[in-house]
C-alpha cells in the first residue's frame, strides 16, 4: 500500500488505503454506447480511432457521465490499442467486428516498430487528457490508463480479439526469445506512454490485463507478472506517489501472487472472484475495486440492489472502491447506474 499525506479526494483516499463510510464509485467504460450523447457524439467522427484522437470529442466523452452520475473519477477516453498504432502497426476498428491488426508474427513484423515519433503520435490524447485536468470537478480524480503488455501482445500477434489465443501463445511457448522482444518493447512504449499521462494531470493508473485468465500458472509469473512489475517499477521510480491499480481478469487464485510481487496498490476485481476470498487474502494488502456482474447493472431492479448492498457489506470495511467486474453493457439502461450509484451514496456501512 502506498504512503502518503491524506489526499482530499475520495477515489484517491481509497488508494491510499482508507477506509470511509461510504465507497468511492466509477465505472469501467462509464463512457460509451449506453449513453445517448455518447451515440450522437460518435456520429460525428470518422471512426473510433479519430474519436480517441480528437481531444475536443474525446474530452466531451470522457464528462458525459460525470455531468449524470457525478462519479467520484473520470477516466480519460482512449483505446489499449493506440499503443501499438502508435508502435507503426496497422490498427482500425471495424463496426460490428471490434480492431483488426496487422498480425506481428515475425522477428521482421516486431523489427518494424518503433519508438521513433511514438509520443508525437500520441500527442492528441495527451492533449485530452490536460483538457480533462482542468474541466473536470475539483472532488473528481483523472484516471489514466493502458493496456498491460500480455494483453497488448495477444492483439498484436492475434490480430485481432481471440477466444483461444492460438497464435500468441504458439509464439510465447514456442518462439520465447521472439515474445520476449515483443513484451519488452511494449514495457518501454507503455511506461512512456503512462508517465507522459501523468505528466498531462492524469491522478492514476488503470493497467488493463483483460486476457491474463487465458494463462496457465507458470506462463502467468513470465507474461503477466513479470512484465507489470518491471512497468510498476518503472513508473513509480520516475513519478512517485503516483497510485497504480491492476486488473489481471480471470486470473482466480493468481490474483494472490499477482498483488504480492508487482507492486500495485489496488485490484480490480473480475465478477468470478469470491469476495469473501478477496477481502481476507487481499485487502490487507491493496486496495479492492470491483466487481458487480454488469449483466445484473442491465437488468436494474431488486437484482441490482441485493447485489450492490452485498458487495458494500463484504468489501467497505476495508479500502475499497465500487465498480463493475468488466465494463458497463451497450444494452444498460442509463437510468439503472443512476439507481447503483444513489444507492452507494446512501451506503453508511
Amino acid at each position: 500500500m502506498i504512503e502518503k499525506s491524506s489526499p482530499k479526494k475520495p477515489f484517491l483516499r481509497s488508494l491510499a488505503g482508507e477506509t470511509q463510510e461510504r465507497p468511492p464509485c466509477w465505472l469501467m467504460r462509464q463512457a460509451g454506447r449506453y449513453l445517448p450523447e455518447y451515440r450522437a457524439l460518435r456520429a460525428q467522427s470518422k471512426g473510433f480511432l479519430d474519436l480517441c484522437y480528437s481531444p475536443d470529442l474525446a474530452t466531451e466523452v470522457t464528462l458525459q457521465p460525470l455531468r449524470r452520475y457525478g462519479f467520484d473519477a473520470a477516466i480519460l477516453f482512449s483505446d489499449i490499442l493506440v499503443v501499438p498504432d502508435a508502435l507503426g502497426q496497422t490498427v482500425h476498428f471495424q463496426e460490428g467486428e471490434g480492431p483488426k491488426l496487422t498480425p506481428v508474427r515475425h522477428s521482421k513484423d516486431i523489427d518494424a516498430l518503433t519508438l521513433d515519433g511514438f509520443q508525437d503520435h500520441l500527442r492528441p490524447v495527451f492533449e485530452t487528457v490536460s483538457r480533462l485536468k482542468d474541466a473536470i470537478p475539483t472532488e473528481t480524480a483523472l484516471i489514466g490508463f493502458a493496456g498491460a503488455p500480455w494483453t497488448v501482445a495477444t492483439y498484436m500477434v492475434e490480430g485481432s480479439g481471440s477466444k483461444d489465443f492460438v497464435e500468441a501463445k504458439t509464439m510465447a511457448y514456442g518462439r520465447p526469445d521472439l515474445f520476449q522482444r515483443l513484451i519488452d518493447l511494449l514495457v518501454d512504449a507503455t511506461g512512456d506512454y503512462l508517465i507522459k499521462q501523468i505528466d498531462q494531470g492524469v491522478e492514476a493508473i488503470q493497467l488493463f490485463d483483460s486476457w491474463a485468465g487465458a494463462l496457465p500458472e507458470d506462463a502467468f509469473e513470465t507474461w503477466v507478472i513479470a512484465p507489470t512489475k518491471r512497468l510498476v517499477e518503472r513508473i513509480k521510480t520516475a513519478r512517485p506517489g503516483i497510485p497504480i491499480i491492476g486488473f489481471p481478469r480471470g486470473a482466480g487464485a493468481l490474483y494472490l501472487p499477482f498483488v504480492e510481487r508487482t507492486g500495485v496498490d489496488a485490484v480490480s476485481l473480475d465478477t468470478g472472484i469470491p469476495l469473501d476470498w478477496a477481502v481476507s487474502h487481499l485487502q490487507s494488502k491493496v486496495a479492492l475495486q470491483g466487481n458487480l456482474d454488469p449483466v445484473l447493472l442491465m437488468i436494474g431492479g431488486q437484482a441490482l440492489d441485493h447485489a450492490a448492498d452485498r458487495i458494500l457489506r463484504l468489501c467497505n470495511n476495508g479500502p475499497f472502491i465500487f465498480n463493475l467486474g468488466h465494463g458497463v453493457m451497450q444494452t444498460t439502461p442509463p437510468e439503472n447506474v443512476g439507481r447503483l450509484v444513489d444507492r452507494i451514496r446512501a451506503w453508511r456501512g
